[in-house]
């Protein structure tokens, strides 16, 4: 299996059309996205390439594919226009045998995993914008692919890719930036 993971788009069409470029020239399975789609949100300022009809219109093409929960800037109103759902805050899925809990993390983050997770299952979230991968002293498996819009703690841009072999993220310019394999 062959995944996508992205979250914190906040309406860029910089990460956009990155997601629609990914999705051209990759297999992907689906696509995983841990929340804020549109709002750029209260706390960061507009940027140029701030354009959420755009986005919407980038990632319509796709949206049979892409399994999605609300994060703390996502609204009614951004569900009213989106054809995929971002209702949900909690999703959980089937990957590689492995239970994956997929939040955005603003109500569960890495220390609430052991909750409905076990040894080798695995947590994905976003929220802080900060790309990681490591298991944790629960051996759960703690992934989150960053930001495409707004990297924090001078972080690049990224976006992750989850398959057999564990998971990868990149720089929005496709350079390797951390891998994470199952038996690390």
């Amino acid at each position: 299996m062959n995944v996508l993971v992205i979250s914190d788009i906040h309406g860029s069409t910089i990460a956009s059309n990155k997601i629609k470029s990914l999705m051209e020239t990759h297999d992907f399975d689906f696509i995983l996205c841990c929340g804020d789609v549109l709002y750029h949100g209260p706390r960061n300022g507009l940027f140029d390439d701030y354009d959420p009809k755009q986005v919407i219109e980038d990632l319509s093409p796709y949206a049979k594919k892409i399994i999605c929960v609300k994060g703390n800037c996502d609204g009614e109103v951004d569900q009213m226009v989106l054809p995929f759902s971002i209702d949900s805050l909690n999703n959980f899925l089937w990957f590689n045998h492995h239970k994956l809990w997929m939040t955005h993390g603003h109500h569960d983050d890495p220390s609430t995993a052991f909750k409905y997770l076990n040894e080798n299952d695995i947590f994905l979230y976003g929220h802080v914008h900060i790309p990681c991968g490591y298991t944790n002293e629960e051996h759960i498996h703690i992934l989150n692919p960053g930001s495409m819009t707004f990297p924090k703690e001078g972080h690049p841009k990224t976006y992750g890719i989850l398959d057999d072999d564990g998971f990868t993220i990149y720089t929005i310019d496709d350079q390797l930036y951390m891998h994470h394999g199952w038996d690390d």
